[in-house]
């Protein structure tokens, strides 16, 4: 309204101006004077118009954008400067329309994980509340001592769950510290299966390991270690009594490869593209347990999500003799 009545007034004192100027004119020149500034004004009156009716629209269509969030087409524009300033605000609009669908997305994807991880730790906090009157009847200190000890175990599990979910929050975040410096592969294994040892003990689960002399790799040690136990974790809980787990390290002049077997009953082919997916619980594989889910879907997540932040790659395919098979690979820049 306010740039429509500027407008007004602006041709108004255009059309004055040139009625003084030909009244000022030699009587007999005031006829082509006022005719000469008459047409001129017409058309700068026109070109404004048209000028104007762009804006005009431009502005509405932007306002749409705002308020309503309707996509606009701007490939109508013509040359000039307003179609300068559209070509910048179309830039602009795209823009803006990627950073709401992004925001959309992670927003969804905040929610689907808060409802996931309350789902996760409320499930093992159900089975700790259902276990505490176990322990309260428990007739002899056998039975106690039993129960006790599945409570600890829930509670290691719980705790686990919340620290790795700590990792992953801190990597999504960006705020987690990433070294990356040569790090011994004998040194990673090493830190990764020594708090293990006593689980793959009581799974009675041997573990074999073959590695390259020297063998290292550009990247963070204590992350990758990481890494590395909560593959074999995985492999270790789907691996059978008497069954065994090799890990194996090879460097040579393209990248440096961590390789992880175990005899298990492998990964169902229908959750093979989904393992490194947050909170995907895959289905047990072997007889006993066929078509049960099982862990928390974490893990496998956690394990990618360090190598990815070291630019490594983490890949899983099933052996074709049995059992999983993961490889973390570290490339080598070639200058």
């Amino acid at each position: 309204m306010g740039s429509s009545r500027t407008f007004t007034w602006q041709c108004i004192a255009l059309v004055a101006i040139v009625v003084v100027f030909a009244l000022a004119a030699p009587a007999e020149s005031k006829f082509w004077v006022m005719l000469t500034g008459l047409a001129a004004a017409a058309f700068f009156i026109v070109v404004s118009l048209a000028r104007h009716q762009q804006i005009k629209r431009l502005a509405g269509e932007i306002d749409e954008v705002l308020h309503n969030g309707r996509r606009i087409d701007f490939s109508t524009s013509s040359e000039g400067d307003v179609a300068v300033l559209t070509n910048e605000l179309q830039k602009m609009v795209a823009r803006l329309a990627r950073t709401t669908e992004q925001l959309e997305a992670e927003r969804n994807a905040l929610a689907n994980s808060l409802a996931d991880i309350s789902h996760q730790i409320r499930t093992p906090l159900t089975a700790i509340t259902l276990m505490l009157p176990s322990i309260e009847r428990a007739e002899n200190e056998t039975e106690r001592k039993r129960a006790v000890r599945k409570l600890e175990s829930m509670i290691e599990r719980v705790s686990w769950l919340v620290t790795a979910l700590l990792k992953i929050a801190k990597i999504d975040a960006g705020s987690m510290r990433v070294e990356s410096k040569p790090s011994s592969c004998a040194e990673t294994i090493r830190r990764a299966i020594a708090p293990l040892e006593p689980a793959l003990d009581l799974h009675d689960v041997s573990l074999e390991v073959n590695l390259d002399q020297g063998a290292s790799f550009e990247g963070d040690l204590l992350w990758t270690a990481e890494a590395v136990e909560s593959i074999v974790k995985n492999c270790m809980e789907h691996t059978p009594a008497g069954g065994s787990i090799e890990i194996t390290a090879r460097e040579d002049v393209l990248a440096t490869t961590i390789d992880i077997r175990d005899s298990g009953s492998g990964i169902d082919p229908v959750d093979l593209p989904h393992v490194f997916d947050r909170f995907y619980r895959g289905r047990v594989q072997d007889n006993e347990h066929a078509g049960e889910t099982s862990g928390f879907g974490i893990g496998l997540s956690l394990a990618q999500a360090l190598v990815s932040a070291q630019e490594g790659t983490l890949r899983v395919a099933n052996n074709p003799e049995g059992g999983a098979h993961f490889q973390i690979a570290f490339p080598k820049l070639v200058v």
